[in-house]
């Protein structure tokens, strides 16, 4: 029996989201300041770059197109 689409997304935004949210506690772990320096500018851009993908793949969601978003 084949995969139907709403199965494939199913199957696939879990895979997709269980990586980000694995790469997230990731980058976490650089939160230490016993093992890592870093400054706040370097934190905002992290976090800058982040929230723009983020609020990106939501508009796409949305319905709106890649060149309708505007950061």
């Amino acid at each position: 029996m084949e995969e139907s689409r709403h199965e494939r997304f199913k199957r696939l935004a879990t895979l997709r989201t269980n990586a980000v949210l694995e790469k997230l506690r990731l980058l976490g772990n650089l939160s230490s300041k016993t093992n890592y320096e870093y400054t706040e500018e370097e934190l905002s851009k992290i976090f800058a770059a982040i929230d723009a993908q983020l609020r990106m793949i939501k508009a796409l969601f949305s319905g709106k197109k890649k060149k309708e978003f505007k950061l």
